[in-house]
């Protein structure tokens, strides 16, 4: 088998608990993002933009919708005979079953996977952000320093930095100091958890790791700080571009938000670097009556609109009755909104049924009050539901 420069591993076995009603069924980066997309979606399309054809996909928490989402790799130009995209779960060997027990150790459980495919370094990315990113870029940065390992780093404002991995690094990028989520942290220089490895450093910093019983089998707790205090060839690569962790009501909301206007934060529109999706593919958007209107917002295929959207992203196949409101809400792919019903500050999961001139959230209300319908919901008519309630199904 032919010796990979570069392979990828995609740790999406995550629960994501505080999204809450969201990932009760499905794993975080199996959730809706962009009408259209799922959230593992970019990830995966920055590999194949990036010319690395080979992945494994960590899964563990509620792996079937996930699974069947990533099948054989083809959507993202995945499916090759020597490479391509795995989906790795956790199995029973010799020495018994083991879930993966933090980052590091999901990593260990698959070194055989890496052992196959024999590659001279190993990405290590999360499967819940949400960015473009060249990663060759990243990989000549890495050689060319003969980095140990390559943390991407971002900037983020020092007000919420205690939320990241914060380091600190000198004009040549090599990193000198880094704290896990610090009470006081020293820079704004924060860890996107996509990391760039030797392979042979990797696998001998994870088999010692799996060997302390002390360890938190963590990639920022452990292995980080251990490649620093042994003095390893530990290095910093700065990202400039937009990136966002999801893992919140609030930034996921936040996310699909900066999807709109004229010029929005963040573009699905960029023909230079294609997002590709696992989606199958639905008629056009349909405009129905002369009421049903469309401002600043995102419609996807198959949607039927006969009510009013305002600043919000509507997945594929969604239905909106005549006199409906949707405003400041992400609505996921096929749900139907009832006519007359009012929508603000809203995220409705995936086959929602909200009935006739209901009223869910309030238009006064805030990204900190987002009112959430989970998967597979019946709203009764006329129901009304207080900003920042979670509704789930029986």
């Amino acid at each position: 088998m032919k010796k990979k420069k570069c392979v990828a591993m995609l740790l999406a076995g995550g629960q994501g608990s505080r999204l809450k009603a969201l990932t009760t069924t499905v794993a975080k980066p199996a959730v809706s993002f962009g009408g259209k997309y799922r959230i593992i979606d970019f990830p995966l399309s920055n590999c194949t933009n990036s010319g690395i054809d080979t992945v494994g996909v960590l899964t563990q928490y509620q792996p079937l919708v996930l699974n069947e989402y990533i099948g054989t790799g083809e959507s993202w130009d995945l499916d090759r005979k020597n490479g391509g995209a795995h989906v790795l779960a956790p199995y029973q060997a010799k020495k018994g079953a083991r879930w993966y027990e933090g980052t590091a150790n999901a990593i260990y459980q698959n070194i055989q996977f890496l052992n196959k495919y024999d590659s001279e370094h190993v990405l290590i990315l999360s499967g819940d952000h949400i960015y473009k990113m060249d990663y060759s870029r990243m990989l000549a940065q890495h050689t060319e320093t003969d980095a140990d390992i390559t943390i991407a780093v971002i900037d983020v404002p020092i007000e919420e930095a205690s939320r990241f991995g914060i380091m600190s690094y000198d004009k040549n990028f090599r990193i000198f100091d880094f704290a896990e989520k610090p009470k006081e942290p020293k820079s704004n220089h924060a860890s996107m958890g996509v990391y760039l490895f030797k392979k042979d450093v990797l696998v001998r910093m994870l088999e010692e790791d799996d060997a302390d019983p002390d360890s938190e089998k963590d990639f920022g707790k452990n292995i980080i700080p251990k490649m620093l205090a042994e003095n390893m060839r530990v290095f910093a690569y700065q990202f400039d571009g937009y990136w966002k962790d999801v893992g919140t009501l609030k930034s996921l909301w936040e996310a699909n938000m900066d999807l709109l206007g004229v010029d929005p934060v963040f573009s699905l529109y960029d023909g230079t670097w294609k997002i590709y999706s696992g989606n199958d593919a639905y008629p056009p958007a349909l405009l129905l009556t002369k009421d049903g209107s469309v401002t600043n917002s995102i419609v996807t295929e198959g949607d039927i609109i006969s009510g009013r959207v305002v600043n919000s992203v509507i997945g594929e196949g969604v239905t909106i009755g005549e006199g409906a409101v949707v405003e400041n809400s992400v609505v996921f792919s096929g749900s139907v909104i009832g006519a007359g019903a009012k929508l603000s500050y809203a995220i409705i999961d995936e086959n929602v049924r909200v009935g006739e001139n209901c009223v869910l959230g309030d238009a006064k209300s805030s990204p900190d009050k987002i009112t959430l319908v989970g998967r597979n919901c019946e709203i009764p008519d006329g129901t009304t539901i207080a900003s920042g309630s979670i509704t789930e199904a029986e």
